[in-house]
């Protein structure tokens, strides 16, 4: 492992979230050895209060040069190493607002303390051994989880759950490694190696890596959301059905086809998916300027979407314009097909040529058969289910794990051709390396860096 330099300076920044005019309380955060000096030089505690480690001090924020007060605050000291970062920490528990908070990381700048980077108290926790790379990136995938399923997922990674069975993996392999290697070195006073036994392990971690790549897919979609659009010809409920979903009034709907002119995007969550719905105006041919540029945005975003609900009036049946609409969409994109206005139906709806292709019937109007699409679109975007999946690797994770996986797969074709035992270790020692840099027993600067940039600052 490459290990950075040794942070030496003293860090702050804001840790808390500030808005104008709310919030009633914020956090000014130090970590470093100059943090209590900078405490004691700023926060004056009435009475004989004791500056012992995890302790909360009540008194006042004072400028040292003016013997101005700036807050009435609280201070909560927490020595090395008992502390997030393994370091001195300080922490001023100020009132909410930009402008007292503004004034008192100013009054800690000034006092000695450095800005602290994106994520800089996060790589100081890794880098004084306090986490794992895969407990730090959690902590950001906590922090930024669109849904609970999200949350739960980041939990699993802040627990250990990934560092244990990424770690596991790796030490198998070590263990074959080891017998290789000593082939290589010794064979003449070792066994004959039990050639089936290492082929059938490294294939069986193979398949492990195989499989939670296969999960981090869909822990990327519980991460990152999906981008669905609705569309349609005009009138076929597009509108009504983004209102259903979205539990409230987000689109203007009538009768008159056209209503819609532009991109209307609502966020939601179902069944702990975060979704972005897009509104689309109706397809058709047209005049009228102002609605064509509405149309053009839509065949826009039916290209760049996720998925695809294209919705039909089922009282009209299936159309050529539809079967038209359906041909737009692009080869791979998630497309569920959903006849509307169910509840209008007086009489089953008659054979149509060509059929309708994987039909889901609902009433936008009503609720009808809401329940069967949401699972058959998240089905057929690949999220569910979600609740069997104990952790998911994000995506820099999941790069290393196929990496591993192709390795594995490298040295297992050197096996089959009965090449050299060393022919062997050279694509297993590849795949130890990548899964050591999932957790962080193997990485260079340039990866941590990467990593703690997607951090935000104060973390």
């Amino acid at each position: 492992m490459s290990t950075p330099e040794f942070p030496v300076d003293t860090i702050a920044a804001l840790a808390t979230a500030v808005a104008p005019g709310e919030g009633s309380v914020a956090i000014v955060r130090l970590s470093g050895p100059k943090a209590e000096a900078i405490a004691r030089q700023l926060f004056q505690a009435p009475g004989d209060q004791v500056w012992d480690s995890h302790r909360v001090l009540y008194g006042h924020v004072v400028d040292p040069l003016r013997g101005e007060r700036m807050d009435e605050a609280l201070l909560l000291l927490m020595r090395a190493p008992r502390s997030f970062t393994r370091e001195d920490v300080v922490e001023f528990h100020c009132h909410g607002g930009l402008q007292v908070v503004r004034q008192v990381l100013e009054l800690v700048l000034s006092a000695g303390a450095r800005r602290a980077a994106a994520g800089e108290f996060s790589q100081r926790a890794f880098l004084n051994g306090r986490l794992d790379l895969t407990r730090a990136e959690a902590i950001c995938e906590l922090i930024t989880a669109r849904s609970r399923r999200a949350a739960q997922l980041a939990i699993a990674g802040l627990d250990g759950g990934i560092q244990r069975r990424i770690t596991a993996l790796r030490h198998r392999l070590l263990d074959q490694l080891a017998e290789l290697e000593a082939r290589v070195d010794f064979e003449d006073d070792l066994p004959p190696l039990e050639v089936p036994a290492v082929v059938a392990e490294l294939e069986a971690v193979r398949q492990a890596l195989q499989e939670l790549v296969q999960e981090a897919a869909q822990g990327q979609r519980l991460r990152e959301g999906l981008r669905v659009a609705i569309v349609g010809r005009p009138n076929v409920g597009k509108s009504s059905l983004l209102n259903r979903l979205s539990r409230r009034e987000r689109a203007i709907v009538t009768d008159l086809p056209g209503t819609t002119r532009d991109l209307l995007e609502t966020e939601l969550v179902l069944d702990g998916v975060p979704l972005t719905l897009i509104d689309t105006a109706g397809i058709r041919p047209t005049t009228d300027r102002v609605e064509r540029l509405g149309i053009d945005r839509s065949r826009q975003a039916l290209a760049s979407a996720d998925a695809v609900l294209l919705l039909y009036d089922l009282t009209a049946g299936w159309t050529a314009a539809d079967q038209e609409l359906r041909a737009q969409v692009p080869p791979g994109v998630p497309l569920l097909v959903v006849g509307n206005k169910g509840d209008q139906l007086q009489a089953p709806p008659l054979p149509q040529a060509p059929p309708p292709p994987q039909e889901v019937r609902i009433s936008a109007l009503t609720g009808e058969g809401e329940t069967e699409l949401v699972q058959r679109l998240l089905q057929r975007c690949g999220v569910l289910p979600v609740e069997g999946m104990a952790v998911a690797l994000n995506q820099r994770q999941r790069d290393l794990a196929a990496a591993a996986a192709a390795s594995l797969a490298a040295s297992l074709a050197a096996a089959q051709g009965a090449l050299p035992w060393d022919f062997w270790t050279i694509d297993l020692r590849a795949a130890i390396s990548s899964l050591g840099e999932i957790t962080g027993e193997e990485v260079t600067d340039a990866v941590l860096d990467r990593v703690f940039s997607r951090f935000c600052i104060g973390k």
